[in-house]
């Protein structure tokens, strides 16, 4: 989980100013989705965490 928020921090919250919270929230929303969904890691084989746990699980 701590790597994780250091990741959000570093790729999204630290690139942005927020001029308000539901800014900051939609962002973080967006960002889960691309994190989970989009953003590959060669640690899981290339895939990004959602298709890694589907490929696992067939």
């Amino acid at each position: 989980m701590e790597s994780f928020f250091g990741t959000l921090k570093s790729e999204c919250f630290y690139l942005k100013e927020y001029s308000s919270l539901h800014e900051l929230k939609q962002d973080i929303v967006e960002y889960i989705d691309y994190y989970n969904h989009q953003r590959i890691r060669e640690k899981l084989d290339g895939l990004s965490p959602v298709q890694y746990r589907l490929k696992e699980a067939a």
